[in-house]
């Protein structure tokens, strides 16, 4: 038999198989008076009635999650029995009364359950749903309107013919505006919203190559024209950005501070996040101070949810998890990260030892061997949270939240000296911490406010103890406090407009340290910059119609300087029937905020980059315009997506963009043009789930006052190519693929022997960027298995494998003068050789 010949049985079959059973099911008539007891036991009422009058009726049962009146009108339809009811007594009789007949309906939610508190408009009437969503309306009424703080306003038009009770269905609200372009977007988890942002849920996630867990930092890698040039989440450069530039916040929460093991895990604990938002253009005008993408992270739920928790853990670290329900109204939720790697090594914290040490002090800056350490590394991360959801009766909501984020690092350097043994101890700390306290409120079906604070501390503090230049004692520090308050107002209208306006006031203080104590020297510079932002945005779209337009402008005055402007957001989709659909984007943003590079050497090697502040004048405000335009095709398992931008961003400085070439001790403002297209290709066959993504990017920078002035930017990759196979079926899930990108720009020497410089010896330098380093080629793979323990508990295990084929990859190249003065060394940085993992998480 043929394929097509096993279609066309099927469908034959299909046709004419199911209507026999729903005849079959329609004759399966019951006797009137069991289908009385059943409901009798459902609601707890009592009939009264004549036997000869419910005597000889037999029908087909009403639904069981229907409403008792709805099921008496089900039974009246087809007995022509009357029925009437008084508290929980309801009296049968055969004679009806002539009466204006009405229609009914009942008001359920996405899962068929009836919805309490629903209000029910038509003419000049407001009804408001008891417990069974039932209610009912005049035969002259033709259309109806519905309202529900938790749900998108619907508009129901009454049929011309009335009968049984009509089940309306609400959708909820949250999903109404932000309606999903696709749903499994490269993974199950990720979907691509209307407003073109992308949305992970880790709960729902699925698997991606290389990765076990819902790292969303390293899941967001995997998107078009996002890409990590140093394989790091610490480094995140958004079609053509800095890391710097991009925005991450948890809770309302800015953080500065987003990796573990300086950049090779995701700081955000996977089994928290409820739900995260990326945009890389057309954000929010709500959100400011990013020139690039913004990652926002909200682990606040909707509502109440029941206890559960969870225990994991993987060859780098352990992890629980609770939520707690401790009344009704109130939920506690707690969770907690902790590496062991100072206590175990395993194959996984040996590689990426070391690839993150490498080329730093901690491994010896010029051989690039490892010295003595005591311990192996002392190395080890943690991170935590803690979170109160209280709900104050239907409409109000208050969450108070608390973070906390650490990386740990110290080593023994030892040598024999003439007079004996020398032990000299260095370290490197990473932390931040972080709390908010937020409230949202529901006045009634139109209006919600809501109000934040928030306060963010953020301190890296290095000491370097070395046998080079004397001995002496190196302590560099970079502090942040960051507090800020925020307040917003929404308006819904029944035709799908939102209007929400709002203000913000910001508050960020940067510090910056360093002292030497011989010859003694300090440093101690630090700034304050206060930001008040009014914000004025619309939202307007259904499911209904073809058009979603999000638009807003954030006006920004910089207390210390004077300055004032403003910034248009704007994203538009529209459906070109039901395959394709056109989106247009536009923003522009700027930030106040950056990460320099002053010395390469600073902080170890290793957390190289310090925040510093806007003044206006070497450091400026950056500022971006970004504008793109897209196509998406859809169907039958088949998703195209083609996106082409323009983006600018001006105030960047030579020490923001790490120069490790003629630039590195210059200094020079400008700005970088990227022009670029990104593009992806899905297809569904049955269990397994194939995509393929491509990503161009034009990238260069302007600088006036060097020579030359336009020249490839660091973070130019002109090609990137992603891909994967994924098979789920059942509880398990295999996913294998691979990242191509082309190599990163660098600088050889023109002459391959130093020069003298002022009484010493310098390199002289090719043109700028003007090679590339081999392309980066890299196979991953990842695979995922469940198992039920018991009704309410799992077991999920998974194995993951970085670099499959364990091919070398050269990240970086510079040079530098070497020791004796003579030479001029190369230095490389390599990638992640083969890196395995394993995990094992209890759910419950």
């Amino acid at each position: 038999m043929t394929r097509e010949t096993g279609y066309v049985i099927l469908i034959l079959s299909f046709f004419f198989f199911v209507p026999r059973v729903y005849g079959q099911d329609e004759n399966k008539s019951v006797e009137l008076k069991t289908i009385l007891e059943a409901i009798t036991k459902q609601h707890h009422v009592k009939f009264n009635y004549l036997e000869e009058d419910v005597a000889g009726h037999a029908i087909f049962p009403p639904e069981a999650r229907l409403p008792l009146k709805a099921k008496l009108i089900f039974i009246s339809n087809r007995t022509l029995l009357n029925f009437k009811q008084i508290g929980i007594y309801i009296s049968i009789s055969a004679t009806r009364k002539t009466e204006v007949r009405t229609h009914c309906a009942f008001i359920t939610d996405e899962n068929g359950n009836p919805l309490e508190d629903a209000v029910v408009q038509y003419g000049t009437t407001t009804l408001l749903t008891g417990k069974d969503g039932y209610f009912t309306f005049p035969k002259s009424v033709n259309q109806v309107f519905i309202e529900h703080v938790a749900y998108a306003t619907k508009t129901y038009a009454v049929a011309e013919t009335y009968g049984d009770c009509a089940e309306i269905k609400m959708i909820p609200a949250p999903h109404e505006l932000q309606e999903i372009v696709t749903e499994r977007y490269l993974a199950t988890g990720i979907a691509k919203l209307k407003n073109g942002s992308y949305n992970i849920k880790p709960s729902k996630f699925g698997i991606l190559p290389g990765l076990i867990e819902a790292d969303v930092l390293q899941a967001m890698q995997q998107l078009p024209g996002i890409n990590s040039i140093d394989e790091t989440v610490s480094n995140i450069n958004v079609r053509g950005g800095t890391h710097d530039q991009n925005l991450f916040t948890w809770n309302g929460i800015r953080l500065f501070q987003t990796g573990h093991f300086f950049g090779l895990i995701s700081a955000f604990n996977p089994n928290l996040a409820h739900n995260i938002e990326i945009s890389k253009n057309g954000t929010s005008a709500f959100f400011g101070e990013s020139v690039s993408s913004t990652v926002n992270i909200s682990s606040h739920p909707e509502d109440i949810e029941r206890t559960s928790g969870s225990v994991g853990a993987n060859m780098i670290s352990i992890d629980a998890y609770t939520r707690i329900k401790t009344s009704p109204t109130t939920n506690i939720e707690l969770s907690a990260r902790r590496s062991y790697t100072d206590v175990i090594d395993f194959p996984t914290y040996t590689k990426y030892s070391q690839r993150i040490f490498q080329n730093t002090v901690v491994t010896g800056l010029n051989t690039n061997d490892d010295l003595y350490y005591r311990s192996d590394k002392e190395f080890y991360f943690y991170d935590f949270t803690a979170q109160v959801h209280k709900k104050i009766g239907k409409k109000h909501h208050i969450y108070v939240d608390a973070i906390g984020i650490k990386n740990s690092l110290t080593f023994t350097q030892s040598t024999f000296m003439p007079f004996g043994l020398i032990i000299k101890n260095s370290s490197l700390s990473q932390l931040t911490l972080g709390g908010t306290a937020a409230w949202h409120g529901t006045w009634d079906l139109h209006n919600t406010t809501e109000a934040s604070f928030y306060a963010s501390y953020y301190n890296v503090d290095a000491l370097n103890s070395s046998f080079q230049d004397g001995g002496r004692n190196t302590l560099q520090q970079n502090i942040i406090n960051d507090a800020g308050f925020q307040a917003a107002h929404t308006y819904n209208f029944n035709n799908g407009l939102k209007l929400k306006g709002g203000y913000q006031y910001n508050q960020i203080t940067i510090k910056n340290r360093d002292f030497i104590d011989f010859p003694e020297y300090e440093r101690d510079l630090r700034g304050s910059v206060k930001t008040h932002a009014a914000i004025a945005q619309a939202e307007y779209g259904t499911t209904e119609k073809p058009l979603y337009i999000l638009g807003g402008i954030r006006f920004n005055y910089i207390e210390p300087f004077g300055l004032l402007y403003a910034e248009p957001r704007l994203s538009l989709t529209y459906k070109l029937g039901q395959d394709w659909q056109v989106s247009l984007q536009g923003e522009r943003k700027s930030q106040t905020t950056s990460q320099v590079v002053q010395l390469q050497e600073d902080f170890l090697g290793i957390e190289k980059r310090r925040w510093v502040l806007a003044n206006n004048n070497d450091i400026p405000v950056q500022r971006s315009s970004q504008a793109s335009v897209g196509l998406t095709y859809k169907r039958n398992g088949l998703l195209i997506s083609l996106d082409n931008f323009y983006k600018k961003v001006s105030g960047i400085t030579t020490g923001g963009q790490a120069f490790q070439n003629q630039y590195e001790l210059i200094d020079a403002t400008g700005y970088y043009e990227v022009l670029g297209s990104e593009f992806l290709v899905q297809k569904q066959f049955k269990h397994f789930y194939v995509w393929l993504s491509y990503a161009y990017n034009h990238n260069n920078y302007h600088f006036t006052k060097l020579e030359p002035s336009v020249f490839s930017s660091n973070f130019e990759l002109p090609h990137t190519v992603n891909n994967a196979v994924t098979y789920e079926w059942k509880n398990l899930k295999i996913s294998l693929g691979s990242k191509f990108f082309s190599g990163r720009p660098y600088t050889p020497p023109f002459i391959n022997l130093p020069v003298a410089d002022d009484g010493s010896a310098a390199i002289i330098y090719d043109y700028p960027n003007g090679h590339r380093l081999k392309s980066y080629f890299q196979m991953n793979f990842s695979i995922g298995y469940s198992v039920r323990l018991s009704k309410n508990s799992n077991l999920q295990t998974g194995i993951s494998i970085l670099n499959l084929l364990n091919r070398t990859n050269t990240l970086n190249r510079y040079y530098r003068v070497s020791s004796t003065g003579n030479d001029i060394d190369r230095v490389n940085t390599f990638g992640l050789m083969r890196t395995p993992n394993v995990m094992a998480k209890v759910t419950f």
